[in-house]
């Protein structure tokens, strides 16, 4: 086991923290992105972490936690966009492409003035690739609580969530409040961007969201399985990307490791690839066969 984990990697405090973050924040994002696929909202979950850039700049400015920053600008960016935006895809389009704009112009300006107000060097890169290692413990509630409102919100709103996903036309006639469900997935989207902000950065949130959910649709056949292998998916890149990250520091004589964003995002990217090839074989080995079942029609059943 020496070979895999480095001297000191069980009993050191920011390990056992970025663990414990890391997981939670893995689920959550994964449970979240496997709606957020279906509903063809991953641009919406894209503007997101620019707006979660904006709030954690913000919070750095104003000496707030990082997590307080990427929570509420994100919340508020998703209220913003389901506010300005309509049900049809184009108009979420446009108010999402709205949103964005203001958003990495205003993170443009904190960011700025971050490093202009401090000598603190890392604060841009904290924020825009993160840096789960220095978490503080004090964080692990925050995250958990917000991490069992969103998917207690999701369980709530399942049936209506899945439905208007599906179909919004066929969920409006049977009297669902497509707006109402809608904003409060987006809400729901805010948090998962946020809770996934700390622990591969903003800039790099998405591929937290939407990576595992992505991979889980081409492997599974209903929805339940989705979620469950989303999550297996989220939490093994992050825990494998923390030992990895861990380890880098005993690759170089400078003892500067790699950052844990890039093995996480490497991780769900390989992940992702290799998720097509049983899909290209089939296609390859079967010329003549039917176009697979579109995933939203597997996961309905």
């Amino acid at each position: 086991m020496h070979y895999l984990f480095e001297p000191g990697f069980f009993s050191s405090s920011p390990v056992r923290v970025a663990f414990a973050i890391g997981a939670v924040s893995a689920i959550v994002s994964a449970i979240v992105g496997v709606f957020t696929v279906m509903r063809g909202q991953s641009f919406a979950g894209h503007a997101l972490s620019d707006v979660a850039t904006t709030g954690g700049s913000g919070a750095f400015f104003f000496n707030l936690s990082p997590l307080v920053g990427f929570l509420g600008a994100g919340v508020l960016g998703a209220g913003a966009m389901e506010a300005v935006g309509v049900q049809r895809l184009r108009g979420r389009d446009v108010a999402t492409g709205i949103v964005l704009g203001f958003a990495t112009g205003l993170a443009a300006l904190f960011l700025y003035l971050d490093t202009t107000k401090s000598a603190t060097t890392g604060v841009s890169q904290q924020i825009l690739f993160g840096s789960i290692f220095t978490l503080d413990p004090s964080t692990i509630p925050l995250v958990v609580v917000m991490s069992v409102i969103t998917l207690g919100v999701l369980a709530v709103i399942f049936r209506p969530l899945l439905l208007s996903s599906i179909s919004p036309d066929l969920a409006a006639a049977r009297g669902i409040s497509v707006r109402v469900i809608g904003l409060l997935f987006m809400l729901a989207l805010a948090v998962a961007v946020g809770l996934s902000s700390i622990a591969v950065g903003s800039l790099l949130s998405t591929a937290l969201l939407i990576g595992p959910a992505a991979t889980a649709l081409r492997l599974t056949r209903n929805l339940r399985s989705a979620l469950i292998v989303a999550g297996a998916l989220g939490v093994a890149a992050t825990w494998v990307g923390i030992i990895l990250a861990y380890d880098s520091f005993y690759w170089f004589t400078s003892s500067q490791g790699l950052p844990v964003s890039f093995f996480i995002v490497a991780l769900i990217f390989l992940g992702y690839l290799l998720s097509g090839l049983p899909a290209v074989r089939r296609r390859t080995s079967s010329p003549t066969a039917a176009a697979p079942t579109h995933s939203l029609e597997r996961v309905a059943g």
